[in-house]
């Protein structure tokens, strides 16, 4: 692309780094933004500005949050008996959108995935296996859905969670394979993963 000016070929690159933006998408977008008015692209550069440097993650089940402990984890309302483990944020919200799930969340933040040189220490399976253990709720926590991908990494996720919680008496389950294999949550239909959830069954380790 030949741009006229150097503050415009700036902007589409740097847009353009986003996920499944390209170049003439990124164009698009910054020429529709230098025809709004100033205040429309200071609240988005605020916006950003915000999000970067006051987000919080939660120091409980590790979901994104405005304050040290997020909503979920705070809401009256939730199920505490029950923790639903997925492996990043995005997971969170296709779930949340199902309407189906009142219980709480743990983000992985991660898979076990020894090809990628990621093991179990560099996701949060210690934290999710502590607060098991010692529930901040002072609630017991009775079931741990595993709601990971349904890959080969997914899989082995499962399967260590599996063997660490075998001897605490918390019931494990797991999503029904309603999703198609090697997919994502993020990109699975709500119907499908709302009825995926309520119909999980018990994951076998042996």
């Amino acid at each position: 692309m030949n741009f006229s000016s150097k503050l415009i070929e700036n902007a589409v690159t740097e847009i353009s780094r986003l996920p499944g933006i390209g170049k003439k998408t990124a164009l698009r977008l910054t020429l529709h933004l230098l025809k709004q008015k100033a205040p429309v692209t200071t609240a988005l550069t605020d916006a950003l500005i915000k999000l970067r440097n006051d987000i919080q993650y939660c120091s409980v089940c590790h979901n994104v949050s405005d304050k040290e402990v997020c909503s979920i984890c705070e809401g009256h309302k939730r199920d505490k008996s029950l923790i639903c483990v997925v492996e990043d944020l995005p997971d969170v919200l296709a779930l949340e959108n199902t309407n189906q799930y009142t219980g709480l969340y743990h983000v992985l933040g991660g898979v076990i995935s020894p090809i990628q040189g990621i093991g179990p220490d560099e996701i949060n399976i210690d934290s999710l296996i502590k607060r098991i253990l010692h529930p901040p709720s002072g609630q017991a926590v009775e079931e741990v859905i595993l709601a990971l991908p349904a890959t080969m990494e997914g899989d082995t996720t499962s399967f260590f969670i599996t063997r660490k919680l075998k001897d605490q008496g918390v019931r494990v389950s797991t999503i029904a394979r309603g999703i198609p294999v090697g997919s994502e949550l993020e990109y699975t239909d709500e119907i499908t993963l709302g009825r995926s959830i309520l119909s999980r069954i018990k994951y076998s380790a042996e």
